[in-house]
């Protein structure tokens, strides 16, 4: 194998595009997975915008591919909101942003310079209540991104969903922590099948399936590979503890009335994301995760996948610290975590082959204008 590692570059929230492009080379990584959230939207735990897409044109593309090249990174987009629940009114603005995002990657070069834009599709949980609300939000998601993902196909770019449950979206209040749709495998494999276009797929995230109690190289196993476009690096480790004896592994745990769970000596959750005894980790940093890396990477080697691996740096002791250095160490011990896995073995010992390694090209050779949903109905 020779694939790069990219990063993530959510953990960098707060540097602008230059920095971040520093910093990924600082490291040793070979790309990075632009985060291009909304500056008017609703999360508060990831808010990152690593470039201006309220200003975004040909000559802006060319400029950002130009410097890149000069880095030596490759480059995709994203931003992850809920675009099939919540709000009517913020529903549509990230609907919208997206297709902002999908014209953004047109214009740096889509699918031939390998950019593409990341998402969650979220869920609708008014429809999640009713009997069949799973079928329900399936049929949502059809009828929302089929004009969107037609819009990606004819400009060349794949949508790709990370399968992150997004588990701490909503209150400890509330008892499921299902958030959003691709979470599990089923409902990944019946979105391909609602909308057979090949301009969508998925950045596989195995940390959101060990927490689950689902063995990811199984999983890659089950999974049809020409949907895998990305591969997250990020690690869970499962905790045993009074939560888990007093609420079970299946179940998350539930906020209650205080003073009676003190009297019962019950635990709470401390926040809307404590409810599956779970710590986010990087592999290689800080003790071991709940994972077998070797034989998730030896089966990604035995399906053929050649893609990038990129490290989504949230892990407790690294980017949670808030600590610039720490972060920094994190995504260091987690490229040489993966470079014996993923790299030839040299006389510098394990080293990425840049011999490989693709400029990206100018590709788009006039501006596409904004569309909206309003525009695709």
């Amino acid at each position: 194998m020779n694939n790069p590692i990219w990063i993530m570059s959510s953990a960098f929230d707060e540097l602008n595009f230059q920095e971040v492009l520093q910093k990924t080379k600082e490291v040793g990584a070979q790309g990075v997975d632009l985060c291009v959230f909304r500056r008017d939207g609703t999360r508060t735990d990831h808010v990152a915008t690593h470039l201006d897409y309220e200003n975004f044109d040909l000559d802006t593309a060319k400029k950002v591919i130009d410097t890149l090249n000069e880095f030596g990174l490759g480059v995709s987009v994203g931003a992850f909101e809920n675009c099939i629940g919540g709000e009517p009114e913020q529903q549509l603005k990230n609907q919208d942003h997206l297709l902002r995002l999908i014209r953004i990657a047109h214009l740096l070069g889509g699918n031939e310079n390998d950019v593409t834009v990341g998402t969650f599709v979220g869920y609708d949980h008014e429809l999640g209540v009713q009997e069949n609300g799973f079928q329900k939000n399936l049929d949502k998601y059809a009828k929302v991104f089929s004009p969107i993902i037609k819009y990606a196909e004819d400009l060349g770019v794949s949508v790709v969903y990370e399968n992150c449950p997004m588990e701490g979206w909503r209150s400890a209040g509330y008892t499921s922590t299902f958030n959003n749709l691709p979470g599990v495998l089923a409902a990944r494999k019946l979105m391909y099948e609602l909308i057979p276009s090949v301009a969508h797929g998925e950045i596989y995230d195995p940390s959101h399936d060990v927490w689950q109690h689902t063995d990811p190289v199984e999983v890659i196993k089950a999974s049809d590979m020409s949907r895998i476009r990305r591969v997250h690096v990020k690690a869970t480790r499962n905790l045993q503890n009074a939560k888990q004896v007093h609420w079970g592994g299946m179940y998350p745990v539930h906020q209650v009335d205080e003073k009676l769970a003190k009297k019962a000596g019950v635990p709470l959750p401390d926040h809307e994301w404590d409810r599956h005894n779970y710590e986010a980790m990087l592999p290689g940093f800080g003790g071991t995760d709940s994972m077998d890396w070797r034989a998730f990477v030896d089966t990604l080697k035995e399906k053929g996948f050649s893609g990038p691996f990129e490290i989504e740096n949230e892990a407790a002791l690294s980017k949670a610290t808030g600590n610039m250095e720490a972060t920094l160490q994190g995504y260091r011990a987690a490229i040489m975590c993966l470079s014996p896995m993923l790299w030839p073995l040299t006389e510098q010992g394990y080293q990425y082959d840049q011999s490989l390694r693709k400029e990206l090209k100018q590709l788009a050779q006039k501006d596409v204008p904004e569309v909206k949903m309003s525009d695709l109905k």
